[in-house]
């Protein structure tokens, strides 16, 4: 028989984040689809002390902080906040600020960007994962590994070529996909970021990318195909691709990676040109 040691306190709560556990319940157990408990007794609500006469209503309830903003209120302070910031580093301290998405509350870290602001090209991924919300950067993970090797493959690095952020900064939990109210909410930062960086090429990564910035849906039967995106400065060419992690699932979909990388390496050569 093999015999199993008990998981230590560290490995359990590493665990726990991986998943997305984000708080701990108290140790007593409640049933909450037990039957309520009944109505108080027409002769003990008698006993109670009447309000003093002519008092105003019992106050409400405050609403946790997370849901104090409704998501339009949010989408709007959102929008407000992206467009009064005039640079990059603006922008990050405004997302900073911001309290809108709730996300915000279960992350570690804000996820902004990394690699070259003045690069040619940008890549706007889906949400930070685990590694991601650790370190503060996208894609350093294994997919964020595989992404470097495909774009070494027709010439590029980040640290040169290629600015890097994604469509939301902070992780959903458990890696979860995010909510279309979570995209609208943070829609208006990323497209701010990226008429901020005004790359010359855009490169949606993965499905939710490409839907939220592109409008594109069904990422097998939409990647590799070229559209136009308004950047608020000028119109520039957009290629949705698809994600890393996907790849990593799928091995033999790498030869679509393939021609889409060799697709963006033609349109910057052209360019060039």
């Amino acid at each position: 028989m093999i015999s199993m040691a008990a998981p230590s306190a560290h490995e359990l709560v590493a665990w726990y984040a991986e998943m997305g556990v984000t708080e701990a319940l108290d140790e007593t157990p409640h049933n909450h689809f037990s039957t309520p408990a009944p109505a108080q007794p027409e002769a003990q609500r008698a006993r109670a002390p009447a309000r003093q006469q002519g008092a105003g209503p019992a106050p409400a309830a405050r609403p946790i902080a997370a849901a104090a903003t409704a998501p339009d209120d949010a989408a709007l302070s959102a929008r407000a906040l992206a467009q009064a910031a005039s640079t990059l580093e603006e922008l990050r301290a405004a997302l900073a600020q911001f309290e809108g998405c709730a996300l915000k509350v279960t992350a570690k870290s804000l996820v902004f960007s990394d690699g070259n602001p003045a690069g040619r090209v940008m890549l706007v991924g889906e949400a930070p994962g685990a590694d991601e919300d650790r370190q503060g950067l996208p894609f350093v993970g294994r997919s964020g590994q595989l992404l470097d090797r495909m774009l070494a493959s027709i010439g590029l690095t980040r640290q040169e070529h290629v600015y890097v952020a994604n469509l939301l900064p902070w992780r959903p939990p458990g890696n979860r996909t995010p909510t279309p109210q979570e995209v609208a909410i943070c829609l208006p930062f990323i497209q701010r970021q990226i008429e901020l960086a005004d790359p010359d090429l855009l490169v949606c990564v993965g499905g939710p990318s490409a839907q939220g910035l592109l409008g594109l849906t069904g990422i097998l039967a939409s990647r590799g195909k070229w559209v136009d995106y308004d950047t608020g400065r000028r119109r520039i060419r957009a290629l949705a691709m698809l994600h890393p992690a996907y790849l990593l699932r799928q091995p033999v979909q790498k030869r679509l990676a393939w021609r889409d990388l060799r697709a963006l390496r033609a349109a910057l050569d052209a360019q060039q040109g």
